[in-house]
């Protein structure tokens, strides 16, 4: 292999010659070996990177501080960034000191690099196009690496709509499907009033799509960005006017409704809006772990449990146990629920151990979140395409239990009063017995009028029931 010397702070390295990155992430290659996860294994960051310096180059220009043949190759190199090609030049870790130092300097050498061979230069050759002094002009880790994150985030947050919507209509599918099956409805785990299994898939369903507007407006946040902030917020560095020009080339670049934070001391240090969306994200986690509890509990059995549906047979349940089957999809759907939650906690932890004018836990925290979505992606269609979209509904068994049980007294009790339903109930769960045979035992309505009463129609929603009981 051959190599290209590069001079550092520390001192000079041999970087292979055939690499665009230089000697800046060698370093970190060689002091970061913790997740096992690398940049060029995150395409939406390595696109918010450039668009980030892409934008950082049309302001820079604007104001004087490149020349344009400079800044042309860069917007070129950024380009061919956001198209896909050269992520195999980040190859550092996504965990890293340094407040993402290594990742922003990686991004400024592999732009260099590309930026000298469109300018005819050999890589290596920085007087021509430097990573710090061209493509890092007006520019800090502290405001280039942040704004990455938020432009890479609203990425992920666009790629991930997609597919909670795509969720919620196969659950309002089987909200449609269901819509006749009536079922038993429960309590803390009691047995309570009847209602159909179309309306517990449809609650599903209205419950998530709440989640997307929640999932909107926190993303929102990561349109306000900090650039030309520089290290602290003071801007030191930058020219005036740079600030407002590169916002104004970011809205171009992305397409995005791309703001100013108001004040950039304080941008410059918070977390929010990263905070904010990993929030929704474990509101939305919690909700579909509680539909994934309920769809085991529905699905238990099939003899001793619940049983109300049948959940497509995914794998052989055990090793010991001779036809069993397990609910593996929502199990594993739990599982990333949980981890999302857990990335949730450690977020909490990093933005709140920021100090004075920075957060310097910036990446763990992106790469918390960057995981996150992935995971909950994955996880969506898992369970969409596995579990959802295949499930039965044992409608013989529901009405079943809906027969049988003693919460159907409730519907009785503003017909017969509160006083004599509970003493059906007492009875019933006392001897055995159904609440249908002993209201007509003891006389309190006809067999026409319990008939009436007790239809699936006026079992599921507010209904007139209009019937003269003598007392």
């Amino acid at each position: 292999m051959n190599y290209r010397i590069e001079t550092d702070l520390l001192g000079s390295k041999e970087v292979p010659e055939d690499a665009l990155y230089g000697v800046q992430t060698l370093r970190a290659i060689e002091n970061f070996h913790i997740s096992g996860r690398l940049m060029s294994e995150y395409p939406n960051f390595i696109k918010g990177m450039a668009m980030t310096k892409k934008a950082a180059a049309m302001a820079n220009l604007e104001v004087g501080m490149i020349t344009r043949q400079q800044a042309e190759a860069i917007c070129q190199a950024c380009d061919e960034l956001m198209a896909g090609r050269h992520y195999d030049q980040f190859p550092i870790d996504m965990m890293q000191g340094g407040a993402g130092t290594s990742t922003n300097m990686c991004a400024n050498e592999v732009i260099a690099n590309r930026a000298l061979e469109l300018m005819g230069y050999a890589r290596g050759k920085y007087e021509y196009c430097s990573p710090n002094d061209v493509v890092n002009a007006s520019q800090s880790t502290n405001d280039a690496y942040p704004c990455a994150i938020h432009m890479a985030l609203f990425l992920e947050h666009e790629q991930l709509l997609p597919h909670l919507q795509a969720m919620i209509e196969a659950l309002e599918r089987k909200s449609a499907e269901f819509a006749h099956v009536i079922k038993m409805g429960r309590t803390q785990l009691q047995d309570a009033v009847p209602m159909t299994l179309g309306q517990t898939f449809g609650g599903f369903a209205a419950s998530l799509r709440g989640e997307i507007r929640t999932l909107n407006m926190a993303a929102r946040e990561f349109l306000t960005v900090n650039m030309g902030a520089t290290a602290i917020g003071t801007g030191i560095c930058s020219k005036p006017g740079y600030s407002e020009a590169c916002i104004k080339a970011l809205r171009k670049v992305s397409g995005w409704n791309v703001n100013l934070a108001d004040n950039l001391i304080e941008a410059t240090s918070a977390t929010s809006c990263m905070i904010q969306y990993s929030s929704a994200l474990k509101r939305l986690s919690i909700k579909l772990n509680k539909m994934c509890n309920d769809l085991r509990l529905m699905s238990s059995g099939p003899r001793c449990g619940l049983y109300e549906i049948r959940l497509p047979e995914r794998q052989p349940g055990s090793s010991i146990m001779p036809g069993k089957v397990n609910p593996v999809i929502p199990e594993v759907m739990n599982q990333v629920c949980y981890k999302v939650i857990g990335n949730d906690m450690c977020i909490t932890f990093a933005s709140d151990n920021g100090q004075l004018e920075l957060n310097v836990m910036e990446p763990v925290i992106a790469y918390s979140l960057f995981e996150s979505i992935h995971l909950m992606i994955q996880g969506l269609d898992t369970l969409r395409l596995f579990c959802i979209d295949g499930i039965v509904a044992n409608e013989a068994h529901c009405r079943e239990l809906v027969e049988g049980s003693i919460g159907i007294v409730t519907i009785l009790n503003p017909i017969i009063g509160y006083k004599k339903s509970t003493e059906i109930a007492k009875e019933a769960a006392e001897t055995g017995r159904g609440v249908y045979e002993l209201v007509l035992e003891h006389g309190l309505l006809s067999k026409e009028q319990l008939d009436q009463i007790l239809r699936p129609e006026n079992m599921i929603k507010p209904v007139e029931i209009e019937l003269k009981v003598e007392s």
